[in-house]
């Protein structure tokens, strides 16, 4: 078998979920510079289109097309859209995320559980699976799933959010083991402590003080050093990484005190 140990991601297609902001949008900008052509999906909005704006601008092949991720349909008319604008589909990133707090007793728990698996899980898989006829036309074909130090560890009042995003790595390796006869990668990135729009009613204060006491680190990172994990997961190259999950938090995980 020759391989293609290029680290070169030029020319190929990716479509990355929730592209409108935080590691999303990093994910987009930095596949774009590499020069990939980046489909980059989120929920209609101003957001959206200026991510695609901002990416035309530098001249790089870019597209905006609004997805809801939780509506079934959308997804595999968006996936088809996209390979057949760039005439092919090469990579997925599964990016698209909510925060989903909720204590166990609360009565309004069953909804944002629900939202969560939805959003967080299922649709993760639907993606997948919109995707796969691509992919299997693809040399290099790869699959990120972005899940979470949550799903590694917990955090109080987090179950909906824990739960889906610990069924994010398990259908990772599930799917690096069906998928790994053809020649298709599945990996999941587990993001720490990043600055996105999800953290960014954290007063500054209480960021410091949570990155000291639980980060190698001891800091926040910048969705943009999730951004280049991804990257490196989609490369070529990376022929022979599958089933993994690799966390990118700056130490949380490997810190006991």
């Amino acid at each position: 078998m020759e391989l293609n140990l290029s680290r070169s991601v030029a020319g190929k297609t990716v479509l990355v979920t929730g592209a409108a902001s935080g590691m999303g949008r990093a994910t987009a900008q930095v596949f774009a510079a590499e020069g990939a052509n980046v489909a980059v999906t989120d929920l209609p909005g101003p957001a959206l289109e200026q991510v695609a704006a901002d990416l035309a601008a530098q001249r790089h092949s870019a597209k905006a097309w609004a997805l809801d991720v939780s509506d079934h349909a959308a997804i595999r008319q968006v996936v088809d859209d996209v390979a057949a604008t760039f005439g092919g589909l090469d990579a997925v990133v599964n990016n698209a995320g909510i925060s989903a707090f909720c204590p166990i007793d609360d009565a309004g728990y069953d909804l944002i559980w629900d939202r969560a698996v939805v959003v967080l899980l299922t649709a993760h898989q639907r993606i997948i699976r919109a995707a796969l006829p691509h992919l299997r036309r693809s040399t290099s074909p790869r699959i990120v799933n972005i899940a979470s130090t949550e799903a590694l560890g917990a955090t109080s009042r987090d179950s909906p959010y824990c739960a889906a995003k610990a069924g994010v790595t398990g259908l990772t390796r599930a799917l690096a083991v069906e998928l790994g006869r053809e020649g298709i990668t599945v990996n999941a990135i587990c993001p720490g402590p990043i600055d996105t729009g999800m953290t960014a009613n954290v007063p500054d204060a209480d960021k410091a003080t949570f990155a000291h006491r639980r980060t190698a680190l001891r800091r926040y990172g910048a969705p943009e050093e999730v951004a280049h994990i991804t990257l490196s997961l989609c490369l070529p190259a990376s022929s022979y990484i599958t089933g993994v999950t690799i966390p990118v938090d700056g130490g949380l995980m490997a810190r006991n005190a």
